[in-house]
Protein backbone atom coordinates (compact mmCIF):
# COMPACT_ATOMS: atom_id res chain seq x y z
CA UNK A 1 0.00 0.00 0.00
CA UNK A 2 2.81 2.29 0.78
CA UNK A 3 4.84 1.69 -2.07
CA UNK A 4 1.73 2.60 -4.10
CA UNK A 5 1.18 6.04 -2.40
CA UNK A 6 4.69 6.43 -2.86
CA UNK A 7 4.42 5.94 -6.78
CA UNK A 8 1.29 8.10 -7.25
CA UNK A 9 3.03 10.75 -5.26
CA UNK A 10 6.10 10.52 -7.64
CA UNK A 11 3.78 10.27 -10.32
CA UNK A 12 1.55 13.27 -9.13
CA UNK A 13 4.97 15.35 -8.45
CA UNK A 14 6.53 14.58 -12.50
CA UNK A 15 3.48 15.87 -13.97
CA UNK A 16 3.23 19.20 -12.01
CA UNK A 17 6.86 19.70 -13.21
CA UNK A 18 5.94 18.59 -16.52
CA UNK A 19 3.03 20.96 -16.59
CA UNK A 20 5.37 23.80 -15.38
CA UNK A 21 7.90 23.13 -18.08
CA UNK A 22 5.19 23.74 -20.72
CA UNK A 23 3.80 26.74 -19.19
CA UNK A 24 6.94 28.40 -18.97
CA UNK A 25 7.87 27.22 -22.38
CA UNK A 26 4.93 28.25 -23.85
CA UNK A 27 4.97 31.84 -21.76
CA UNK A 28 8.91 32.04 -23.52
CA UNK A 29 7.61 31.50 -27.32
CA UNK A 30 5.14 34.14 -26.83
CA UNK A 31 7.77 36.86 -26.01
CA UNK A 32 9.32 35.91 -29.03
CA UNK A 33 9.99 39.30 -31.60
CA UNK A 34 7.29 38.52 -34.58
CA UNK A 35 9.08 39.28 -37.32
CA UNK A 36 7.44 39.06 -40.68
CA UNK A 37 9.74 37.29 -43.28
CA UNK A 38 11.51 39.38 -45.75
CA UNK A 39 9.62 38.63 -49.20
CA UNK A 40 6.40 39.59 -46.95
CA UNK A 41 7.68 42.92 -45.77
CA UNK A 42 8.70 43.73 -49.59
CA UNK A 43 5.40 43.81 -50.32
CA UNK A 44 4.11 47.15 -51.51
CA UNK A 45 0.73 48.31 -49.94
CA UNK A 46 -1.77 48.45 -53.60
CA UNK A 47 -4.76 50.08 -52.14
CA UNK A 48 -5.03 54.08 -52.28
CA UNK A 49 -5.77 55.73 -48.83
CA UNK A 50 -9.27 57.81 -49.55
CA UNK A 51 -11.62 59.11 -46.77
CA UNK A 52 -13.91 56.63 -48.15
CA UNK A 53 -11.51 54.36 -47.23
CA UNK A 54 -10.66 54.72 -44.09
CA UNK A 55 -14.33 55.18 -42.86
CA UNK A 56 -14.82 51.53 -44.64
CA UNK A 57 -11.73 50.09 -42.65
CA UNK A 58 -12.40 52.18 -39.28
CA UNK A 59 -15.96 49.94 -38.82
CA UNK A 60 -13.92 46.82 -39.60
CA UNK A 61 -11.59 47.76 -37.28
CA UNK A 62 -14.09 48.33 -34.27
CA UNK A 63 -15.63 45.29 -35.01
CA UNK A 64 -12.38 43.02 -35.64
CA UNK A 65 -9.45 45.00 -33.77
CA UNK A 66 -11.03 47.01 -31.04
CA UNK A 67 -11.66 44.29 -28.55
CA UNK A 68 -8.36 43.99 -28.18
CA UNK A 69 -6.35 46.91 -29.69
CA UNK A 70 -8.50 49.22 -28.25
CA UNK A 71 -10.73 51.72 -30.52
CA UNK A 72 -7.92 54.14 -30.27
CA UNK A 73 -5.21 51.46 -31.36
CA UNK A 74 -3.04 51.25 -27.61
CA UNK A 75 -3.46 48.09 -27.24
CA UNK A 76 -5.95 48.37 -24.57
CA UNK A 77 -9.01 47.18 -25.56
CA UNK A 78 -11.43 45.21 -23.17
CA UNK A 79 -9.93 41.89 -23.93
CA UNK A 80 -6.69 42.77 -23.68
CA UNK A 81 -5.92 42.50 -20.11
CA UNK A 82 -6.19 38.40 -20.47
CA UNK A 83 -4.38 38.08 -23.52
CA UNK A 84 -0.36 36.82 -24.02
CA UNK A 85 1.08 38.06 -25.82
CA UNK A 86 -0.27 41.42 -25.07
CA UNK A 87 -2.01 43.25 -28.53
CA UNK A 88 0.27 45.57 -30.22
CA UNK A 89 0.04 49.58 -29.58
CA UNK A 90 -1.19 50.52 -33.46
CA UNK A 91 -0.08 54.12 -31.73
CA UNK A 92 3.27 52.89 -31.56
CA UNK A 93 7.12 53.54 -32.59
CA UNK A 94 7.64 49.83 -33.54
CA UNK A 95 4.38 49.54 -35.42
CA UNK A 96 5.14 52.79 -37.44
CA UNK A 97 8.11 51.06 -38.30
CA UNK A 98 6.81 47.95 -40.11
CA UNK A 99 6.47 47.86 -43.33
CA UNK A 100 2.51 47.69 -45.10
CA UNK A 101 3.86 44.11 -46.39
CA UNK A 102 5.19 42.81 -42.78
CA UNK A 103 2.05 44.13 -41.10
CA UNK A 104 -0.01 42.80 -44.23
CA UNK A 105 1.27 39.10 -43.59
CA UNK A 106 0.86 39.40 -39.69
CA UNK A 107 -2.79 40.49 -39.79
CA UNK A 108 -3.06 37.79 -42.30
CA UNK A 109 -1.56 34.60 -40.60
CA UNK A 110 -2.40 35.95 -37.12
CA UNK A 111 -0.34 34.69 -33.90
CA UNK A 112 -2.04 33.20 -30.73
CA UNK A 113 -4.03 34.52 -29.76
CA UNK A 114 -4.81 36.77 -32.84
CA UNK A 115 -6.48 34.57 -35.97
CA UNK A 116 -5.90 34.44 -38.87
CA UNK A 117 -7.59 37.08 -40.88
CA UNK A 118 -7.08 35.79 -44.15
CA UNK A 119 -9.74 33.13 -42.67
CA UNK A 120 -12.02 36.34 -41.94
CA UNK A 121 -11.10 39.45 -44.25
CA UNK A 122 -10.89 39.71 -48.26
CA UNK A 123 -7.10 41.09 -49.07
CA UNK A 124 -8.78 43.95 -50.43
CA UNK A 125 -10.21 44.74 -46.56
CA UNK A 126 -7.20 43.91 -44.76
CA UNK A 127 -4.96 46.45 -47.22
CA UNK A 128 -7.41 48.97 -46.40
CA UNK A 129 -6.99 48.52 -42.18
CA UNK A 130 -3.17 48.82 -42.50
CA UNK A 131 -4.51 52.37 -44.38
CA UNK A 132 -6.40 52.87 -41.14
CA UNK A 133 -3.78 51.84 -38.44
CA UNK A 134 -1.60 54.42 -40.43
CA UNK A 135 -4.35 56.71 -39.91
CA UNK A 136 -4.22 56.01 -35.87
CA UNK A 137 -0.52 56.70 -35.39
CA UNK A 138 -0.72 60.03 -37.01
CA UNK A 139 -4.12 60.96 -34.35
CA UNK A 140 -1.65 60.90 -31.60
Amino acid sequence: MRKLKFQKTKLLSALIVLTAVFIAAAAKAQTKVWVAPAIARAVKNPVVSTPIILKEAKTLYITNCAPCHGEKGKGDGPAAASLTPKPADHTSAALHNETDGALFWKMSEGRTPMPQYKKILTETQRWELIDYIRSLSKKK
